[in-house]
């Protein structure tokens, strides 16, 4: 996600305006026991504040964790039915604390980057809370990164550990860190020193099976002794909910990847509202086929759950809609996360009328821009009345804007709902005045949920967060006099593909890089399936061959499959401005045009 523009991902912070509260049902407090708001905009206005009855909570991950243990220790936390695991929050923290305790035991302190790069496996929940109970900072990879961009990743934050899985699909991740640091093959573990990963020392494989150079999960596990266990509760109760606990990796909103550094107090509350919104409580189920690794699964599905003692149900590793229909059956699943294209998946698999859904309720639809019919079917047909639609950016924790569970169908299929609490945001014109109510411009957010920037990165942070506070989105945006929020498109180019975030200009430079390329420039088109697929028009340099196939071979095992361009076009030249800038737009509607000529509807 950008997670950044679209369905989930967040924006948001706080504004103590009075003469706001008029008598509305508060978002982020179903049970109105907070209080009455109105999220209305103020004087014709584009610009809305949450309800500030709900006090904000300055608490770090390790204390939400023990205080719901304390309230809710035998009830079910983690289950992974395919990986027959079964924990109550009692369990949760249990393991929690032995990890913590190994890896302090290996030497990682707080402060320390730590890594995590794998699917939805019982031990990335762990990891999860271990890290920030001795206050590690956790850098989330996306299991679809390859060779470049892991290298990218772990150097960028100075990474000094990194906790990975064997492999997954088709990427072999132990070959991959041995092809980036041929030094694990001499080392012992925890003594890494690699030329390429300067600040790499630990690596831990969750498999099975022992590997020169790295720790298994198991070995950390069983390291931490008394003392460790001394230690590390005085570290967890000197954590400050101010200080970072996590880095995600976003293309914000210019150039390549950065790490959004978020805090405790970011996250924490950010998973509380979304979770209060869908009126989650202890007796809620929530299925999640999301990847943990993105603000989706890891702060409205594993913070939400721990915010409100509900359990969280991973069918499997990653998203497989037969077994998803299975695990809702079987977990009696209350609440269910995906984007539009796995409902979708669901509602058209040849099991889905033989097993009629009859317990879920609500859930979240995020990630791109939901069709009215496939709405309606989720409804009707999955039994979800209350499902609900939310917005926001990585860069703010995720969530802004959410749809209440009450809310007509058409608005949840329209708008992005309205504002979250403690937070708040204007719409602008380019000269950075708030336009009138239903007029276009840029969606900016100011609030606890704004990051503290990107890691290491000043220029970029200064680039979207005003010295006022504002987050700049980058997203084009409405807000009506109800305060419902519409987002119209982006200012920037980035697209997003079955609720992947990507930013054009990396996919570019990265085929500069071969010979025989001299221009490229790269794209989104609409797309059924996944809302938009990346197209690429390249010109080649004089007398070079290129195929399409050629340049997908190109890009294969390089680059994560996603980002692989669809369609792509050899072009003499490009649509160009006087002054030498590329016109997308111009390239986007002949792309659109020429698609729509397509016998196929594939223009392959």
């Amino acid at each position: 996600m950008r997670s950044n523009s679209s369905v989930t991902g967040g924006t948001g912070n706080p504004m103590m305006i009075t003469d706001l509260f008029r008598p509305i049902t508060s978002l982020g407090d179903p049970t109105g026991t907070a209080g009455t708001v109105d999220h209305r905009p103020v004087g014709g206005k584009s610009y809305v504040c949450g309800d500030t009855r709900p006090l904000l909570w300055h608490k770090t991950v390790p204390e939400l964790l023990a205080e719901t243990v304390d309230r809710f220790g035998p009830r079910d936390a983690v289950v992974f039915p395919r990986h027959e695991v079964r924990w109550s929050y009692y369990d949760l923290a249990g393991e929690v604390e032995t990890l913590a305790a190994g890896l302090l035991a290996i030497g990682l302190n707080p402060g320390d980057c730590i890594a995590i790069w794998s699917p939805n496996r019982p031990e990335w929940i762990v990891t999860q809370y271990a890290t920030a109970r001795l206050g590690l900072v956790l850098v989330t990879i996306n299991p679809a990164y390859r060779l470049s961009e892991l290298e990218y990743a772990l150097n960028t934050v100075g990474c000094k550990a990194i906790v990975t899985a064997p492999s997954f699909k088709s990427s072999d991740y132990l070959s991959m860190l041995k092809s980036l640091a041929p030094e694990l093959e001499q080392c012992k573990p925890g003594r890494l020193d690699a030329a390429r990963l300067p600040n790499l020392k630990y690596v831990i494989t969750l498999g099975q099976e022992p590997v020169p150079g790295m720790f298994s999960y198991r070995q950390v596990t069983g390291l931490g002794g008394p003392a460790q266990l001394r230690r590390l509760q005085g570290i967890t109760e000197d954590l400050d909910p101010d200080e970072p606990v996590n880095v995600q990796f976003t293309s914000g909103t210019t150039g390549s990847p950065k790490g959004a550094t978020l805090t405790h107090k970011n996250i924490l509350n950010n998973g509380r509202f979304v979770a209060e919104t869908m009126g989650f409580s202890e007796t809620d189920r929530l299925c999640l086929p999301v990847p943990l690794y993105h603000c989706f699964g890891m702060v409205l599905g594993s913070l939400g759950c721990v915010a409100t003692g509900a359990a969280m149900v991973f069918p499997a590793e990653s998203f497989d809609p037969e077994t998803t229909l299975t695990t809702v059956l079987e977990e009696h699943c209350t609440a269910l996360y995906g984007v539009p294209t796995m409902f979708v998946a669901m509602l058209e698999h040849e099991c889905f009328p033989k097993n009629p859904i009859t317990t879920l309720r609500t859930g979240i639809m995020a990630g791109a821009p939901c069709p009215i019919e496939v709405m309606k079917r989720v409804v009707e047909e999955m039994r979800m009345d209350e499902v609900t639609i939310a917005y926001g950016m990585t860069e703010t924790s995720p969530v802004s804007f959410q749809t209440h569970v009450d809310d007509p169908i058409e608005r949840k299929v329209s708008t992005v709902g309205r504002i979250h609490p403690h937070t708040q945001v204007k719409i602008i014109d380019e000269r950075g005045r708030t336009v009138a109510t239903g007029q276009t411009g840029e969606l900016c957010t100011k609030g606890y949920s704004v990051m503290q920037g990107y890691w290491n990165d000043d220029l970029h942070t200064r680039e979207c967060i005003d010295p006022a506070g504002w987050m700049h989105s980058g997203d084009l945006a409405t807000i009506d006099e109800e305060g419902y929020c519409r987002i119209v498109g982006r200012l920037k180019d980035m697209l997003i593909r079955g609720g992947e975030n990507i930013y054009p200009r990396e996919i570019e430079e990265f085929l500069f890089s071969h010979p025989h390329i001299q221009e490229v420039q790269v794209f989104g088109v609409p797309d059924e399936k996944y809302g938009e697929e990346v197209c690429a028009w390249i010109v080649l340099k004089n007398s070079a061959d290129l195929t399409e196939d050629q340049v997908r071979e190109f890009c294969e095992n390089r680059i994560a499959h996603y980002k692989i361009p669809r369609y792509i076009r050899f072009k003499p030249e490009l649509p160009m401005t006087v002054t030498g800038k590329p016109q997308k737009y111009l390239m986007r509607e002949a792309m659109i045009e020429e698609l729509a000529r397509a016998p196929s509807g594939n223009g392959r």
